[in-house]
């Protein structure tokens, strides 16, 4: 009796077919390794701050040695024992797609890489940084997704795309961010030989989450909106001032990755651990003055200012500001979505006395909105997402409007995306292979 494989060979494209069949297979399985990855990551990042809270109880003095320390072991782990493992990760994974060479890129995107991130952004989270998770999922997602493909090398492009999306969308429950995220930030253009790809992936993860911890809604279901006529100029407004501080964040965090000027430039240079320590102690400081808000995501802050039942400090938003760009120029894995979101929802919330008669709810999703864009340049990733986690389409009209005017702003200020000019150096150094690597895989 003639073996199915022998009878499968004789067919036309036969083997070809199969071969198809079995790469879509371990893209599937790449998709769900992100999903349970983010589940992981984000029960880590919680009790990683659960335990920090557990220091503070003890004394709020605590901070001052636990962040310090923690940041200059984390800057240490990150920079001597998993390389590439800095920053939000989300440069790694452009510079990744950007690079011909299997084993350069690799570099960026290895599991030993994407193990070290889940470490050492949890270490950052347990001693109080001020970063979030989503970054860092884009990362392990793109890393894992690599590993699944590996019997597909002509694909990994396209592989990076979809775990990098399928990443943004797991982390936050948001899979239309996840898409926008990859062609608007990670991508910068539409690919069709990748969408389903990208869309399988984003599917596998989602379910993937939804299996382990079910359905929600990030930020909870909000029922806000914004009255047409007076009210509506707060959206210029926020537009502006986000747009403003974010493009500054960015413009900072770009400055120092690629090395300040004088004495400055050299200490950070010559001491990155000790610097990241110094930047710890400013976190801690501000921690302090704030009673504790401004340490780890920022979700519990934003989502009480976003339902108008928070007791957060009057001084939150621009310490939470301070703390996160402190975080992000130490060189310690963390992502920007979730203190970004935070910082904006702050700036929201102090605008709220100047414009009586508008709901706190829609100022605070506004605020997300156009500090998001500032920060990141991506507008329609920025509505697309705080959309998807409050479940508000009665507020899309106005913030795509705070989008638009956050990201004309942003761009006076700071004329590059953050993410390609962080990515753009380490290119320059895997194609070139210098004798060191660039300062800009430290602090992104």
């Amino acid at each position: 009796m003639m073996r199915v494989r022998d009878w499968m060979g004789r067919l036309p494209g036969s083997q070809d077919l199969v071969g198809l069949w079995v790469r879509r297979g371990l893209f599937l399985v790449g998709g769900v390794a992100v999903g349970a990855a983010a589940v992981l990551m984000a029960v880590l990042a919680d009790a990683a701050q659960a335990g920090f809270r557990v220091l503070l109880a003890v004394s709020p003095l605590v901070a001052l040695a636990v962040t310090p320390l923690g940041f200059a072991l984390a800057a240490l782990l990150a920079r001597t024992v998993f390389p590439n493992s800095q920053g939000s990760g989300i440069p790694q994974v452009i510079a990744a797609r950007d690079v011909e060479d299997a084993a350069a890129r690799h570099t960026l995107i290895s599991l030993r890489v994407a193990f070290g991130k889940i470490v050492v952004m949890t270490l950052g989270l347990v001693c109080g940084a001020s970063t979030g998770r989503e970054g860092p999922t884009v990362q392990v997602g793109a890393a894992l997704m690599a590993a699944a493909g590996r019997l597909a090398p002509e694909r990994q492009r396209g592989l990076l795309l979809a775990g990098g999306a399928a990443g943004v969308a797991a982390a936050f429950n948001t899979p239309l961010a996840g898409i926008v995220f990859a062609i608007e930030e990670l991508s910068r253009s539409y690919e069709a030989k990748t969408s389903s790809l990208i869309l399988g992936a984003i599917i596998a993860a989602g379910l993937t989450s939804l299996a382990l911890v079910g359905n929600y809604t990030y930020f909870g279901t909000t029922a806000d909106t914004l009255p047409l006529g007076r009210a509506w100029v707060v959206v210029p407004v926020c537009g502006v001032l986000g747009g403003l501080f974010g493009g500054v964040f960015s413009r900072i965090v770009i400055a120092v990755a690629r090395g300040l000027p004088g004495v400055a430039g050299r200490f950070v240079a010559r001491r990155p651990v000790l610097f990241a320590g110094l930047c710890g102690l400013g976190v801690a400081l501000c921690g302090l003055a704030t009673d504790g808000h401004v340490y780890g995501t920022g979700y519990e802050q934003a989502k009480a200012l976003l339902h108008g039942n928070s007791d957060t400090h009057a001084w939150f938003g621009p310490l939470k500001f301070v703390a996160t760009t402190l975080s992000s120029i130490s060189g310690i894995p963390g992502g920007l979505f979730a203190p970004s979101l935070a910082v904006g929802a702050g700036l929201g919330a102090e605008l709220a006395g100047l414009f009586d008669g508008v709901p706190v709810g829609a100022l605070v999703l506004i605020g997300m909105v156009a500090y998001l864009t500032g920060v990141l340049q991506a507008p329609i990733t920025s509505f697309v997402i705080v959309s998807e986690m409050t479940e508000n389409h009665a507020m899309v009209i106005p913030l795509m409007v705070a989008a638009i005017i956050a990201d004309a702003t942003s761009k006076l200020v700071c004329p590059e995306g953050l993410y390609h000019a962080l990515a753009a150096p380490m290119v320059e150094w895997l194609v070139g292979r210098p004798a060191h690597p660039p300062t800009l895989s430290g602090p992104a």
